[in-house]
């Protein structure tokens, strides 16, 4: 006889049928519970779940039997269940529990989604071996890959998931996941509705992200992505917003399907009036009179009402020309302003900025976190901020410049957390960084015209000199001091050799950013075999002093280098106006330079100007007067170089439009100028310009 407690759990009975009155419930006590048909549970857990304890008091027939099979069944793991009154002795009543359990997951694979998308779509929806294969994890992976998809624009994604007994594993399951995305869900149409102040282009143009389709939309596709329409969204009044229309408002979207591959969005606008500023009144200003403050936030009386310019002038501008900044710029961490729209009247606000100046914040400590390279002192170095100062932003935005500019760290995750202490007037500053590989390495190579062609260089941008013989240090190499240690060589057989070495120290001394940098290069340019072959050989050495500047400012810095190189030539005269001979070019430089870009990488604003002069020692100046330069040979009006170069170049970054995607313009302008010292020795044969001589052959013209 079986009591149905749901389609697949019972309580039943075996040979005690007969003492038990079903109209006349009984109270027994539990004398004992056993479990079947559990493989992957043990009996004790499945009891613990009943409630169960042998030696409970339970009324039979009654609803703890049923209360039992309700908590076993909420757990989602069984396929049937059913208790047994096995036997009944006395008072005593002796139960077992008989589960059959839900298949596990063996193994998942997909069918209709390419292999490169497996991956990304294995960890949306995180199935793992042993998992139990129950109906809310079918349901659940249909909806996340549902939702994956549909988030990348294909809203009529179709799944289905098949599921197969594994033929050697006993209760596991093997779910082949069928998935059509279909055709990309793209956006026909999005008509507006209400405005009569903005055209429908403007406030479309708002959604950045979300485009109609049309041929002129080359750069953005019109795929209708849910999240990224609520998204954008709100652009359109923010739109309205800053041409003065405050009370703005979309009384209604909707978004409707045209047919299995296109939709169209419908918005309906309630504009409102038109807003202007009149009268703004600075309130708790004790530190910058309100002339003052009103010079910066300049907005003046009948401008139209924009909060996002309002807010841009009092917050974080990223000109620096800003209330805030004024504040934070002097210690004043603790400043806040808010700003309160104390009168509206007609198509007039009234604005009062109630201003908190609070006192000034010193800098209490300073710690750097995520260089697991670059030592300590290599970024202490760079950080504008120290203990004991008064906080200022300005000195934290160009610390962040200032590491960004090294190149060993990802400039995209620098970030700082400042840390206040309201109470004693004290900030903690941590400075958080991010390593990334800023060693390069170059290797290439080639067979043609019967001989090897080939290329190998390395540049190491953070290494450490002095660590070169400590065995410990070389994890593959000795680094994190921030020197820079450059070799390379290039070949293709006798016809041409070139070998450079460079090192550079950008803090001469540790105590100051004055660098010292040196080279050796050697090259040799040859045609032909034998005695009778041509060639130009060069010899170089340099070494140069670099400083930064405090005046102006400190983004401009001072170089100054001394080189010298030896020129042998033999049957070379097709370049040059002599053909055997030497020459030597012992040349100073000078750079005066200024650099404001903020990244070095992806640069968005800032300039680099650079005028450089490169002279030699005006020999001929020191020669008899009458001197008959025409009666020497080139090689001998040769032997010493004598020149002076001139070079000027500026490049500008600026921002066009785009803040987290930035369209950015560089404007670029060079001028060079060599002349000579002696108009009767002429224009030096070396140190010339070449067109298009930019460094895009791989080596030197010169």
């Amino acid at each position: 006889f079986l009591l149905p407690i749901s389609l697949a759990a019972q309580f039943s009975l075996n040979n005690a049928l007969d003492d038990i009155n079903y109209a006349n419930p009984k109270t027994y006590e539990i004398g004992g519970i056993t479990v079947s048909g559990a493989e992957s549970f043990s009996g004790q857990a499945i009891i613990s779940l009943t409630g169960f304890i042998v030696g409970q008091e339970i009324k039979v027939p009654g609803d703890m039997i049923t209360k039992a099979i309700t908590k076993l069944w909420e757990q989602k793991l069984f396929n049937d269940i059913e208790i047994r009154a096995v036997k009944i002795e006395g008072n005593k009543i002796f139960l077992n529990i008989n589960v059959q359990e839900l298949p596990r997951l063996y193994k998942f694979k997909f069918k209709g989604v390419k292999k490169g998308k497996q991956k990304a779509l294995r960890e949306e929806i995180s199935l793992v071996t042993g998992m139990v294969v129950n109906e809310n994890l079918i349901i659940n992976t249909e909806n996340k890959i549902k939702s994956y998809f549909v988030a990348k624009g294909f809203l009529n994604t179709q799944v289905n998931i098949i599921q197969e007994s594994d033929t050697v594993r006993q209760n596991s399951v093997v779910l082949t996941i069928e998935v059509d995305r279909n055709k990309r869900t793209k956006i026909k149409d999005i008509n507006i509705y209400g405005n009569n102040s903005l055209k429908s282009g403007k406030l479309r143009r708002s959604m950045k992200d979300v485009k109609r389709k049309r041929i002129y939309n080359i750069f953005t596709v019109s795929k209708y992505i849910p999240s990224k329409y609520e998204e954008e969204k709100p652009n359109i009044i923010k739109k309205y917003n800053e041409k003065g229309y405050r009370d703005a408002q979309i009384v209604s979207d909707s978004v409707y399907k045209i047919n299995n591959k296109l939709v169209a969005i419908d918005i309906t606008i309630e504009e409102g009036s038109k807003y202007y500023f009149r009268n703004i009144k600075w309130v708790g200003n004790t530190i910058h009179s309100s002339n003052e403050l009103d010079k910066i936030l300049d907005i003046k009386k009948g401008a139209v009402y924009n909060k996002k310019t309002l807010e841009s002038r009092l917050f974080m501008n990223q000109t620096g020309r800003d209330v805030s900044s004024l504040y934070l710029d002097n210690g004043y961490l603790f400043f806040q302003v808010n700003p309160v729209e104390v009168s509206v009247q007609n198509d007039s606000i009234d604005i009062e900025l109630r201003i908190y100046e609070g006192k000034q914040a010193t800098i209490n400590k300073i710690t750097v976190v995520g260089n697991e390279k670059t030592k300590d002192h290599v970024i202490r170095r760079e950080i504008r901020t120290s203990p004991g100062q008064l906080f200022s932003r300005a000195d934290i935005i160009r610390t962040q410049r200032e590491l960004a500019q090294l190149g060993y760290f990802n400039p995209e995750t620098l970030d700082v957390k400042p840390q206040p202490n309201q109470e004693d007037g004290t900030v903690d500053i941590e400075y958080v960084v991010e390593e990334k590989p800023s060693d390069q390495i170059e290797l290439s190579g080639g067979w043609g015209a019967g001989r090897v062609i080939g290329t190998l260089g390395v540049s190491f941008n953070n290494f450490s000199a002095k660590n070169l013989f400590k065995g410990s240090a070389w994890r593959p190499l000795p680094a994190g001091d921030g020197q820079r240690l450059s070799l390379r060589a290039m070949s293709s057989g006798t016809g041409f050799q070139s070998y450079n070495f460079s090192f550079t120290e950008p803090w001469l001394g540790g105590r100051k950013p004055n660098s010292l940098s040196v080279s050796l290069s050697h090259s040799v340019q040859s045609f032909g075999r034998g005695e009778t072959r041509s060639f130009i050989k060069m010899y170089g050495i340099s070494a140069g002093l670099g400083r930064r500047l405090k005046v102006p400012d400190d983004f401009f810095t001072l170089y100054n280098e001394a080189s010298y190189q030896y020129y042998v030539l033999q049957n070379f005269g097709s370049s040059f106006v002599f053909s055997d001979g030497f020459a030597n070019n012992l040349s100073f430089r000078h750079v005066f330079s200024r650099n404001s870009i903020d990244q070095p990488i992806y640069p968005r604003s800032g300039s680099s100007v650079s005028l450089t002069l490169k002279h030699t020692i005006p020999y001929s100046w020191f020669r008899p007067s009458d001197t008959d330069y025409k009666a020497m040979t080139d090689q001998e009006r040769n032997k010493y170089v004598e020149y002076h170069k001139w070079t000027f170049q500026t490049s500008w970054f600026t921002r066009i439009i785009g803040e987290k995607h930035s369209l950015v313009l560089n404007t670029k302008l060079g001028f060079g100028y060599l002349g000579s010292f002696n108009s009767e020795l002429g224009t030096s044969p070396f140190e010339r310009f070449f067109l298009g001589g930019d460094g895009l052959t791989g080596f030197a013209l010169d």
